[in-house]
């Protein structure tokens, strides 16, 4: 029996019931968009007071300069990637996915990834690989049920072309119905760490791939690693019947195995170590050579939980054994436990600290076993267990989720996969309903305005004196990309800042060297309605963001600011500032 995993897509994966809008998450300039107008009170130019910085004795701005003459880290070009959870199989909403729907946000998009796991599978992602203007994003997995492939009766007849049926209302109102209910099922599971069995059939991959090709993605599918001989080592008898099946078919799908090992004794009443997890990684490899389709196909792992001291031992006795054998090592993040989390959480530095120190746990071991080896944060989101409702879907979480993207990128992390676009909990970027909740907006932004090439920022009046025995801890976070090629509104060599406040007051930041007196373009994301940080609306540059209709995305349309004028962050809030025609050294050329 197959773990489902998830799913890695270039384009969002959505039911039929999705708003094909909401699938140009990665792509640059959709026809389907319509142009919204800006109030006058996002035009408002008054100079506002700022916060003197404590212990800084008469400074009231902010200098800051980057380093335009070569990046510190190049990135993926599919580093944001994002996850869709296997229980859309388990709830049935696999037979609402539409590559009609899909299509046309996938058309013309740069590369990025969709990726899908949860505590039910170790799934199943898709990824789309990196050609012309396509791309890509890994899902991650969970171990947990154990799904089975099936060649049944109803597997999937060759589709003409790529056209779906589409369903009426009144299916998708009791397909929600199913989902609502399926989700209580789900959450009791996860809450007790046991889990059902999920079946996988024929017909379900079929639908998946067909799904994922004529989407433009690409699949990548994560084995059962739970199946496992008396000896502990893997059983592989169910891995190649699956291999061979989607051989037959010439499925272009990339693979991994198991999902968070180290979990293993609670799953399956057995631990399996490092060492041995690598050799079961070298059979698969050699399992994949056998078969000529996959002989030179992808693999990624072993996908570990939080690097613990027991996780980095797994991982270490890993990479001794088959750190050669992946094209890219993988682990998950989860910042706080969905079940304790309060919106404070959310603004605590201490915490937006804590991966910082996992990724240099990470880097430490890859690098001593194989350097240059890439490394994936292939799961990642605020809280565990699902998340909570009202918080880790809301405003507040997105603090978070955009420093997560700042700190991977400026420590040369390839891939971030998110989790997850849609799913049973509450991290997901979109609701029930498929309104983008505010991190689907973050995302979208980032996509984008940010390229892949980061660069070094040189800050004046930002840092003061702790006192002994303190750790001063940055409430203002600044991080510079060069803009993305992607973007036609702006021309190469323009450099593109993202800013998070933490601090309940505003700050002013003046821009200097290279980016003195340059026009800058302002994309302030700010919560709206009353409820303030727990909001699951936004608005920006002070309209709120919703989409056109059911199939048409706002436009994202800046705020210019005059050459020279002093950037004012509000307190509490998340920007991007593009600063227009640099000409930067480093951002000239791809």
């Amino acid at each position: 029996s197959e773990l489902i995993r998830g799913f890695l897509l270039s384009g969002m994966p959505c039911p039929s019931s999705c708003p094909p809008g909401l699938l140009a998450l990665m792509a640059p300039g959709l026809a389907l968009m319509a142009t919204f107008s800006l109030s006058s009170q996002a035009g408002d130019r008054r100079a506002l007071p700022v916060e003197k910085p404590p212990g800084v004795k008469g400074r009231t701005l902010i200098l800051l300069d980057v380093n335009t003459k070569s990046p510190v880290r190049i990135i993926s070009e599919n580093f944001l990637s994002l996850q869709l959870d296997p229980s859309i199989i388990h709830d049935g909403w696999l037979d609402f996915l539409s590559p009609e729907r899909a299509a046309p946000a996938v058309e013309g998009a740069w590369p990025r990834l969709l990726a899908g796991t949860g505590h039910r599978s170790p799934g199943m992602p898709l990824h789309a690989p990196p050609r012309g203007s396509r791309g890509a994003l890994p899902f991650p997995k969970d171990p947990g049920v154990v799904p089975h492939i099936v060649r049944s009766d109803i597997a999937l007849d060759k589709q003409k072309g790529c056209k779906i049926a589409q369903h009426p209302d009144i299916m998708l109102e009791l397909q929600r119905e199913k989902a609502a209910q399926m989700h209580l099922v789900l959450l009791k599971e996860q809450f007790s760490n046991t889990y059902s069995n999920l079946t996988l059939t024929a017909r379900s991959l079929d639908k998946l791939y067909n799904f994922a090709d004529c989407s433009g993605l690409h699949l990548i599918f994560a084995l059962n690693a739970l199946r496992r001989n008396p000896n502990n080592s893997w059983n592989s008898s169910n891995a190649l019947s699956l291999l061979k099946y989607s051989a037959s078919k010439k499925y272009n799908i990339s693979w991994e195995l198991g999902n968070e090992p180290n979990n293993y004794r609670t799953l399956i009443g057995r631990s399996v170590n490092g060492s041995q997890l690598g050799k079961d990684y070298i059979q698969l490899r050699s399992l994949l050579q056998l078969i000529r389709t996959y002989s030179r196909a992808n693999l990624y792992g072993p996908n570990i939980g939080r690097p613990r001291k027991n996780v980095i031992a797994l991982l270490e006795g890993f990479m001794k054994v088959a750190g050669s054998t992946v094209d890219a090592v993988t682990w998950q993040h989860y910042y706080i436990d969905g079940r304790v989390a309060k919106v404070t959480d959310f603004l605590k530095t201490r915490l937006l600290d804590t991966l910082s120190d996992q990724i240099r746990k990470i880097q430490k071991v890859v690098n001593t076993y194989t350097p240059g080896k890439k490394i994936w944060l292939e799961g990642v989101g605020a809280t565990s267990a699902g998340g909570m409702n009202n918080l880790s879907d809301s405003y507040a979480a997105g603090f978070l989720w955009l420093n997560t993207l700042g700190l991977l990128a400026s420590q040369g992390i390839n891939v971030v996969v998110r989790h997850s676009f849609l799913d049973h909990g509450h991290n997901h970027l979109v609701d029930q309903n498929f309104n983008p909740l505010p991190d689907y907006w973050l995302s979208l932004l980032y996509k984008r305005l940010i390229g892949p090439k980061v660069l070094a920022i040189h800050v004046a009046g930002l840092q003061r004196k702790p006192r002994p025995g303190r750790v001063i801890r940055d409430k203002l976070r600044i991080y510079a990309h060069c803009t993305s090629y992607h973007n036609h509104n702006y021309v190469r060599g323009s450099i593109t800042l993202y800013i998070i406040n933490l601090h309940r007051s505003r700050k002013k930041i003046k821009l200097a060297g290279t980016l003195r007196d340059k026009i800058v373009h302002q994309y302030l994301l700010q919560p709206y309605g009353k409820d303030g940080l727990h909001s699951k609306s936004v608005q920006l540059n002070g309209q709120p963001l919703a989409m056109v209709d059911d199939g048409t995305l706002p436009e994202l349309k800046p705020r210019p600011l005059r050459a020279g004028r002093t950037l004012v962050i509000p307190p509490l809030t998340m920007s991007f500032y593009v600063v227009k025609n640099v000409n930067a050294l480093a951002c000239r050329y791809r």
